[in-house]
Parts: structure tokens; C-alpha cells; sequence
């Protein structure tokens, strides 16, 4: 029998769930997107006097409180070794898993993980005390840190980019494959894309996928500062973030964490689970090109959405909507639509195509599958979400950005663009499930 005669497994999805700057669960969150409201403000989290970005998305602490009265987090003394990211990630895992049921999934190991997720920054705090222990005559003095009690041995778990798929695997108790996806912007869309193939190629009947991200403290802000890469020219935070529109100048780091429960169609169905879309497609590529710009003729995201229209099986003249990367720098904003008129032609210019981070600023990790989870809402309640602040078009962006107003409008078919920071590209393909 010849691979192509072989029928793939589809894959569906059971549930989601999110925790991000603008809501504490995934309906929060779309309702306030609908409405074009924006999650940027002022950072507290750490001192920004004298920087010349001093805006980000940051998530409520009072939304992380459930993880106190989460009994296996807290029979798990996670609190130890979790950090903020991943905290995030479990709470919007929980919900993902309560949506899909996912506790009377019965055999555990064809349950896995695959996140995006880039570990934790170490805090000035923390890089001030430890050099309070070296010497320049004599280097570091080890006993004396042991001594002090004052710094654990946990804080190295908590930079470990696979320490969140490995906690989420003991919480929710996925025993089977376990990946963790380090790919910058990309990662969330990526793992979501891994997650899909291991489900097609029989390793596991279903997959926590996702990614998680928090970043917003001095040593994860300072680098994006100093390449000026961040938006140093807003009038207010809110307005900051301006994908598409002439005078974006920059994007807005946000924090957050995305999850979905992937399934195989036959599994779900077996159990009963409410199938809430399906996952037609997933193709990614390398720009193999600078690693801090992008490929100036989108070579790699032309590649990336082509591969996941043609895994899917869908024509351009199918595609009803696109959610951007949109991340509102010229560079990007730019290349990507052309990219879209490279991979769509004709069909390009009467297609929806809108950035979520115009409202939920980039949450890098977290942003594949933050975005994801608000497309595949939107086609449940036949909304498209806006681009906000989109007031000066630029000639040469020349899609329909769905500007500042969400739009009523069906739609079944969709591409969900991720383009990372050093030429990782990934875009997923979903379509809303029709019982077939």
C-alpha cells in the first residue's frame, strides 16, 4: 500500500483555556477583544525609569490566586520550582482539561505534552546576591553562598524551558510523549503543530499543546530595549501597539499562557467530548537568514503557510480569514503581508486579516496558541476580532486589516501565522468542525 493511499488521523480540539493581559479565561478574554480593548498599561512589575519602553501586557496577580486552592499543585509542592510562565500555563491547562473532560480519559499514557516555552529570567535581585559571592583575588567563594541559605538550588529548575511540560505532565498526568519547543515567537504555534503530527503518526490519542510566557522583568526586558526592537513612541500604552498601521514603531512585550486539548476525531468521539473545531494543517520552515530580521522577501513564511494549506488539503480560494503575527514593527507587518499575497494571490485582497497583539501586545511563547484559541472562538461565534489603533493606512500594507471594529461575519476556514525571532516560521490551519 503506497503512503498516499494511507488515511491520516484527524485531529480535533476538546478545549482551550487562557490566561493572559486581557482575561483570566478564554471567554473573558474574547468578549474584551470583541469589544477592541486593550491589555497594555504601564509596567509594574519592575522599575522602568530611564528606559525608553516602559509599557507592557502584563496579567493580574489576583488572576494567579486559584493555584492556591488547586489541591495537585499544591500536593505537589509545586510552588518550589514553578515559575510565573508556567504558573499561568497550569491554570489555563485547568481550564483547557475541565473543558474537555479530560480526567475520564482512561489510558494515561496516550496522553502527552508539547509546549513552547523559554524558561525563566534570572531577576537583579537574584544576579545581585549571587555576585555579592565572588572575589576577584580568590573567584567564587561557594561555601560562603551555601552558608547563607539564601539562594536555592530551585531558581536553576525554574530557567529549564522543559521544566513546564514536565509539570503539567505530573499535575494532569499525561505519561506519554513529553516535548518542549524552544523557537522564540513561534514556539506556542509550533508545539501545537508537533502535538498534531505525534496524534497523526498513532504515538499518542491526545495532547496538552501550547506555550507559556513571562518575561516581563529587567533581564527579559533589556535585550528587546536595546536593539529597539519595543515600541518607544505611544501616547498612551494603549495605543502603543499598532500592527499594519504607518506609524507603528515597535512592539509591545506582553506575558501570558495558552493551552488546547488536541484529540483524535475517533477518541473523542468514543468518549462523548464536545468537539469544538478541527486542526486541518500545520507547516513550518526556517528562514535560514539573520537572526534578528526576518527573510525581506518572506520566503520562509510563504513556505510556512503554503506547507499548512497543502498538510490541509485547502485551497487559497477556501481560506476565510487570517490571524496575523502582526507584531507592529515596519519589518514584519510589511513581510508578512506580502507573503500573503505571494501564498493567495487574486484571493488575498478579500480576505480578513487582523493581529490580535494589537490588543494582547506579543506574548511570544504563549502568542501561537493565545491567537489560535481567539480564531477558533471567533469562527464558533462568526466573529472576527479587529486590529486596533489602525488609523493611518500604510500604502504599502494593502490587506483588509479589519480595522478597530470586530466584525460579524461566518467564516470556517482559517490560517494562524507565527513567525519567530531568528527565521522559526509555523502557521496552523483550523477549520470549524461540521460533524463530519
Amino acid at each position: 500500500m503506497s503512503s498516499t493511499s494511507v488515511k491520516r488521523r484527524r485531529v480535533v480540539i476538546t478545549g482551550y483555556g487562557t490566561l493572559n493581559p486581557l482575561g483570566a479565561s478564554a471567554e473573558d478574554t474574547f468578549a474584551r477583544a470583541s469589544r477592541g480593548e486593550s491589555g497594555i498599561s504601564e509596567i509594574r512589575a519592575f522599575d522602568t525609569t530611564g528606559l525608553p519602553c516602559r509599557i507592557g501586557g502584563e496579567v493580574n496577580n489576583d488572576w494567579l490566586k486559584p493555584l492556591d486552592t488547586f489541591a495537585p499543585y499544591r500536593k505537589a509542592r509545586c510552588g518550589k520550582f514553578s515559575s510565573r510562565a508556567v504558573d499561568m500555563m497550569i491554570l489555563a491547562t485547568r481550564e483547557a482539561a475541565e473543558m474537555a473532560n479530560l480526567d475520564q480519559v482512561r489510558d494515561r499514557y496516550r496522553i502527552g505534552c508539547s509546549l513552547g516555552s523559554h524558561g525563566e529570567n534570572p531577576s537583579t535581585g537574584e544576579m545581585r546576591f549571587l555576585h555579592r559571592f565572588y572575589h576577584e583575588k580568590t573567584g567564587w567563594n561557594l561555601r560562603e553562598l551555601e552558608a547563607t541559605g539564601g539562594f536555592s538550588y530551585m531558581s536553576f529548575l525554574k530557567r529549564k524551558p522543559d521544566v513546564a511540560p514536565a509539570i503539567l505532565a505530573r499535575l494532569f498526568d499525561c505519561r506519554g510523549s513529553s516535548l518542549s519547543i524552544v523557537s522564540a515567537c513561534a514556539a506556542g504555534a509550533q508545539a501545537i503543530g508537533e502535538a498534531f503530527r505525534l496524534i497523526q503518526d498513532e504515538k499518542c490519542d491526545v495532547m496538552v499543546a501550547g506555550g507559556c510566557e513571562a518575561t516581563l522583568n529587567f533581564s527579559g526586558f533589556i535585550g528587546f530595549v536595546l536593539i529597539k526592537a519595543m515600541a518607544e513612541k505611544y501616547t498612551t500604552p494603549q495605543t502603543a501597539s499598532r500592527p499594519f498601521d504607518r506609524k507603528r514603531n515597535g512592539f509591545v512585550m506582553s506575558e501570558g499562557a495558552g493551552a488546547l486539548i488536541l484529540e483524535e476525531l475517533e477518541h473523542a468521539r468514543r468518549r462523548g467530548a464536545k468537539i469544538l473545531g478541527e486542526l486541518r494543517g500545520y507547516g513550518d520552515s526556517a528562514d535560514a537568514y539573520r537572526i534578528t530580521d526576518t527573510h525581506p522577501k518572506g520566503e520562509g513564511a510563504i513556505l510556512a503557510m503554503s506547507r499548512a494549506m497543502a498538510d490541509g488539503g485547502v485551497l487559497p480560494e477556501e481560506i476565510d480569514y487570517i490571524n496575523a503575527h502582526g507584531t507592529s514593527t515596519a519589518q514584519n507587518d510589511l513581510t508578512e503581508s506580502r507573503a500573503i499575497e505571494a501564498v493567495l494571490g487574486e484571493h488575498a485582497s478579500r480576505i480578513p486579516v487582523s493581529s490580535n497583539k494589537s490588543m494582547l501586545g506579543h506574548t511570544i511563547a504563549a502568542a501561537g496558541a493565545i491567537e489560535s484559541i481567539l480564531s477558533l472562538m471567533g469562527m464558533q461565534k462568526s466573529i472576527i476580532l479587529p486590529t486596533i489603533n489602525h488609523e493611518f493606512p500604510d500604502k504599502k500594507c494593502r490587506l483588509d486589516y479589519v480595522p478597530n471594529k470586530a466584525r460579524h461575519q461566518p467564516h470556517r476556514i482559517l490560517l494562524s501565522n507565527s513567525f519567530g525571532f531568528g527565521g522559526q516560521n509555523a502557521c496552523l490551519c483550523l477549520a470549524a468542525w461540521d460533524g463530519s
